[in-house]
């Protein structure tokens, strides 16, 4: 053994450099250098917004909704109608005494007989001084005064028949039927009660429009887009889930609460009645409410992308996908479409990466 070393280290010696040139097999710097490092990715994974957020309270109200009431004062003496009541269009809601306004109707035709008679008279005297003039038995200042006296009965006889004429449309007006097939949403006076002219009796209700009520801040307002999707459900049935569309929001905030109305219209087959309670939250299982940080986007010929970022048997790379913004709310937006819950998408670094450029792991924001 000590021999073959010994011999080794004679030949080492011996031998030219360049036939013991171990440069290629040791020289790792040009490998080194062709490698591109995979490096991890700064990612949020996206999720419904809507499913963890918390619910709403609300209200089902309906989209037309009337405040009855008489045209003419008297006594209220029926309302066959109550409180939830279901009625049909032209159904009786409530009558006023009848005998009452009979009783005016037969003094204004009264009235109205005695204010003809009256121009029937003033017509004759008119007729008479006019040939007693041209006979020049009376004086011009006689004749004046049978125009005047003439003229002012046939005013008053058609203040007479306009009185008639309203009389009998207060008659016409004693009993109240309803304008549209509905409920009975609330109800203010009862029988036996003295009413004016336009006093509310009750409130009747459409259920062929019906809308979700909710209030949400003004903080809140910003991230919703126009026709915004919420899911509607009622707390003892909370496995019947509803969609429901935003139709309008009130322009002024409440003064007190400093919440701003939302209506939400609800489909003619919503199993919800009129004054129900129900819970609200953003988006639905099919129209989820998709957030995603604003540092995510990025513009390519125009148009806002994001890295997705595809996994698949321990390998990953990123593509560029195309998405709709639906709003911004501080430094979040709402995607309205181009993604899917449970899609990873870059948020650091989006205008250094390229089309299938491979990642590492994934680290959170």
């Amino acid at each position: 053994m000590m021999r073959f070393a010994a011999a080794l280290i004679a030949l080492s010696i011996a031998a030219p450099a360049h036939a013991l040139d171990l440069s290629g097999w040791l020289d790792f710097s040009s490998h080194a250098e062709n490698i591109d490092p995979i490096r991890p990715v700064v990612s949020e994974i996206v999720q419904d917004r809507g499913s963890d957020a918390r619910w709403i309270p609300g209200v089902v109200a309906s989209r037309t909704q009337v405040t009855m009431a008489f045209q003419t004062l008297g006594r209220m003496v029926s309302r066959p109608v109550d409180l939830g009541d279901r009625v049909r269009q032209g159904d009786v809601l409530a009558n006023l005494a009848a005998e009452d306004l009979a009783a005016t109707t037969r003094a204004a035709e009264a009235a109205l007989a005695a204010a003809e008679v009256q121009r029937d008279t003033a017509r004759l005297t008119l007729e008479r001084t006019q040939a007693l003039v041209a006979r020049n038995v009376a004086s011009a200042a006689q004749l004046e005064q049978a125009q005047r006296a003439a003229t002012a009965a046939e005013a008053g006889a058609e203040q007479a028949r306009s009185a008639l004429v309203q009389a009998r449309d207060a008659q016409g007006y004693a009993r109240m039927t309803a304008p549209f097939a509905g409920v009975v949403s609330a109800v203010y006076e009862a029988p036996g009660s003295v009413l004016g002219a336009g006093t509310p009796v009750l409130q009747l209700s459409a259920e062929n429009r019906r809308e979700a009520v909710i209030d949400l801040p003004e903080s809140a307002l910003a991230s919703l887009p126009d026709r915004a999707v919420f899911t509607v459900w009622q707390r003892m049935d909370p496995d019947r889930q509803m969609r429901a569309v935003l139709d309008r929001i009130d322009p002024v905030a409440d003064a007190a609460t400093r919440t701003r109305r939302l209506y939400l219209t609800l489909p003619p087959d919503a199993p919800f009645r009129l004054g129900s309670l129900v819970r609200a939250r953003l988006g639905t299982a099919s129209e989820p409410a998709l957030m995603l940080s604003a540092a995510a986007i990025f513009r390519r010929d125009g148009a806002p992308h994001v890295w997705r970022v595809l996994r698949d048997d321990g390998s990953a790379r990123v593509e560029a996908v195309p998405i709709t913004p639906a709003g911004d709310f501080h430094d979040r937006v709402l995607i309205q479409d181009g993604l899917a819950p449970g899609d990873e998408v870059v948020v650091r670094g989006v205008n250094s990466l390229s089309d299938g450029q491979p990642v590492g792991p994934r680290v959170r924001p």
